[in-house]
């Protein structure tokens, strides 16, 4: 019996993605886990795989169709099973098949898809096309890296279709006012934007407005309270010296690999830090799941998830989050990357940084800053003055969730953790 492929979570609240390319056909044999399309979301794309091993029977949506979140988007049957016509619609309305070219293209081993996408013949503009524009999905994902609106782009292509170098070439003319809304969050007016020589205007990337829209949000909606903790990481620096000796690149460990690991063993004595908030429920959550913050190429950030911090060994953890990591900067994540996070840790340690607050991820509880590691001058146990390893630390708590002598136990717990390492080891 077919079994349904479901569009997965996409992380960071959104709700629907773009589809960017299917890279199986119908009739195609599969094994579980086969990347089967790939889908592209404010952020990144999302590669969406196989949930069983079988015979593609259905597709269902075209190249550059809207596709919302726990939709059906494909059926998987058994070997030999009779191909399905696609006959199911996606919830947003495909685009014409002339947009649809790029997927055959992808799928038939030329390597050609980007021609393709130049290249195909225009259809009617009958507002279904993605935002009612004709523009290849090469332009479409130039212009959102670039935050170029692309209504503001002339074509040069058949039909007035807007090619890669059209946007490549495009230099944007100044707005003449600022009157926006964005996401259901109206824009501040701060008067007439400036114009001229002097400045550069450009639109705002989509990226930067889901990460306004989510950051508003919190600000607004959770009440933050903050503790912070200087914490001496001489005996964990000496820790990571000694186990990344005579390891290759590729499987050492991190700074952020330990402090995800005491974190998450912290977490497991103070259960009300890895919870979610909902109104007039607590949820509680049983697996201890961190979401790490990594800063993309282009600007922007997303969270990668480090599943079962707390039971996953410290090697394997620090593996699986290098891969995790390049996959997000690469553009190329995994459903299972960004999913299921339960508190969060934002480290800006390689920059230089003394302090910092960050901001709540709802429905998260709480999520941890990580600041440089430096050498202060320190008072020794002795009463003599020397030079010591230390770094500072800075809880973020939703007060609905939480109260201040916890986040301080929970944040003197991690510092305890962090100055024995040893711990996390066992």
């Amino acid at each position: 019996m077919a079994q349904a492929i479901v569009m997965p979570d996409l992380g960071s609240g959104m709700e629907e993605g773009t589809l960017l390319n299917w890279t199986k056909q119908i009739g195609d044999a599969i094994i579980k886990g086969d990347v089967i399309a790939e889908i592209e979301t404010d952020k990144t794309t999302v590669e969406v795989p196989s949930p069983v091993s079988g015979t593609i029977s259905q597709l269902i949506g075209d190249v550059g169709a809207t596709l919302k979140v726990g939709a059906t988007i494909g059926y998987v049957g058994e070997a030999g099973e009779a191909a399905k016509p696609a006959a199911e619609k996606s919830d947003a309305p495909p685009v014409p098949k002339a947009e649809a070219a790029p997927a055959a293209a992808a799928s038939n081993g030329t390597g050609k898809q980007a021609a393709a996408q130049e290249s195909a013949p225009p259809a009617e503009d009958d507002g279904s096309l993605p935002d009612g524009l004709r523009a290849s999905p090469v332009a479409r994902k130039i212009a959102q890296t670039k935050g170029i609106d692309l209504k503001q782009v002339k074509g040069s292509g058949p039909g007035g279709r807007i090619t890669k170098a059209d946007v490549e070439s495009y230099t944007p003319s100044a707005p003449a006012a600022v009157a926006s809304v964005s996401a259901g969050i109206a824009a501040p007016n701060y008067g007439t934007i400036p114009s001229g020589a002097d400045v550069e205007v450009i639109d705002t990337p989509k990226i930067r407005t889901r990460i306004a829209n989510r950051m508003v949000e919190s600000k607004q909606q959770v009440p933050h309270f903050y503790v912070t903790a200087d914490v001496d990481v001489e005996a964990m620096l000496n820790l990571r010296k000694q186990l990344n000796e005579g390891l290759p690149d590729e499987r050492k460990i991190t700074v952020n690999d330990m402090i995800l690991k005491a974190t998450a063993l912290a977490l497991k004595q103070y259960p009300n830090m890895n919870s979610h908030y909902y109104g007039d429920k607590i949820v509680r959550q049983k697996r201890i799941n961190v979401a790490i913050a990594v800063a993309l190429p282009n600007g922007g950030l997303m969270n990668v998830v480090s599943k079962d911090t707390d039971k996953v060994a410290l090697g394997t953890l620090a593996q699986t989050n290098k891969e995790m990591i390049a996959r997000a900067r690469d553009g190329k994540v995994k459903p299972d990357d960004i999913q299921g996070a339960t508190f969060t840790v934002s480290n800006l340690g390689a920059y230089d940084v003394d302090h910092f607050l960050a901001i709540i991820n709802p429905p998260e509880a709480g999520i941890l800053a990580v600041a440089s590691a430096m050498k202060v001058p320190v008072v020794k146990p002795d009463g003599t003055l020397g030079i010591g390893n230390r770094m500072k630390l800075t809880v973020s708590v939703d007060h609905r969730v939480s109260d201040g002598a916890e986040g301080a136990q929970f944040l003197q717990t991690l510092k305890k953790i962090l100055e024995t390492p040893m711990q996390i080891l066992i």
